[in-house]
């Protein structure tokens, strides 16, 4: 009888965990993956769909996004990295430096003159994150960073060729950073939501904005702006924005194994550079737009290209005196990130 009854026993366990096993086998993960892009825009078509859909195949249909454009989970721009911190969203794609001072050393790839491609770029910055800065992303389990093609000027009317073109001009501003280096070639940085840009130039709010090309085609901005000013091709651009994928970590380290592997293999430096090259192929049609609607492209001049690195040098300065001030070594972390983007030939 005892021998029967322990048989019944293990039985009864090895169904349950069966049933368990077959159950996990079958369960969909739907993972809320939160941006503030719209839904037809270039980022959202070309990178965060794709990417979803990789992650589908991958897990044979087990993992699946949910994905919310034009910050539909409610929020702003600037709540998106607490939102997937204290899983209202599970994902986000975000910038970081959105929330001011809380990634002062991520805030390296945002420096004045430092970036030139996306591919590489972002290739950089995941290599700096792991070795320099994971401290800044307690909460989230990160699983791509990268960079933008670079912030151009784009302005409703104004023509901006030199710094005195520039002074007193109202601009928008993409982040504190941008916003010290517009104030350091004499513009005025205004902040506000992307969103709310458009109109804002429109009725004179402001004169211009700071922006990607491969983002303005989603705001019409090649419409509205006139004039653009750009720096040199193949030369560092005059400001960036850094963008990750985060996920909460929470969710990450409740998904069974074979599911974690999923997302692994859908993350790291790779992913990143993937990301950045989707986004440089974003850059030239965008930039088409304004040359077929005969907008004015303002080129800098080898020698104003030259003036505005000077005049934004004190930015640089001032953000290594930032990260001493928290216990850091600036001067170091910046070298490494010049490194690290020497590396991959940005």
């Amino acid at each position: 009888m005892k021998t029967l009854k322990a048989a019944v026993i293990l039985t009864l366990v090895a169904l349950s965990f069966g049933a368990g096993s077959a159950f996990a086998s079958t369960d969909v993960v739907v993972l809320k993956l939160a941006h503030f892009w719209p839904g037809n825009s270039h980022f959202n078509k070309d990178i965060v769909e794709p990417w979803c859909a990789k992650i589908s195949k991958d897990s044979g249909g087990k993992l699946k996004c949910q994905i919310y454009p034009s910050m539909q989970l409610g929020g702003t721009p600037q709540q998106l990295f607490t939102q997937v911190r204290d899983g209202v969203a599970d994902l986000a794609w975000t910038l970081p430096s959105y929330q001011a001072g809380m990634f002062t050393k991520t805030e390296v790839f945002e420096l004045p003159f430092m970036t030139k491609h996306p591919e590489t770029a972002s290739q950089a910055m995941w290599d700096y994150v792991q070795k320099n800065a994971l401290d800044e992303f307690k909460g989230v389990k990160l699983l791509a960073t990268h960079t933008h093609d670079g912030s151009h000027l784009h302005f409703g009317k104004k023509q901006v060729k030199t710094m005195e073109d520039l002074k007193g001009l109202k601009i928008r501003a993409t982040s504190r950073i941008d916003a010290k280096i517009l104030a350091a070639l004499g513009a005025i940085p205004v902040q506000m939501p992307m969103p709310a840009v458009p109109e804002a130039i429109s009725k004179g709010v402001v004169d211009g904005t700071s922006l990607p090309w491969e983002i303005s085609t989603a705001f019409k901005i090649q419409e509205i702006c006139k004039t653009h000013t750009e720096t040199p091709p193949n030369q560092a651009k005059r400001g960036n924005a850094i963008f990750v994928l985060a996920m909460n970590q929470a969710k990450y380290n409740g998904l069974p194994p074979n599911l974690k592997k999923v997302i692994d293999q859908n993350s790291g430096r790779e992913t990143s550079r993937w990301v950045g090259m989707v986004w440089d192929g974003g850059t030239a049609p965008a930039r088409k737009i304004a040359v077929d609607r005969h907008n004015t492209i303002n080129v800098l001049s080898e020698a104003e290209y030259l003036r505005w690195e000077k005049a934004t040098e004190p930015v640089t300065t001032e953000w290594i005196k930032e990260v001493n001030a928290k216990g850091g070594n600036g001067k170091a972390l910046l070298n490494d990130a010049k490194a690290l983007l020497k590396h991959y030939k940005d």
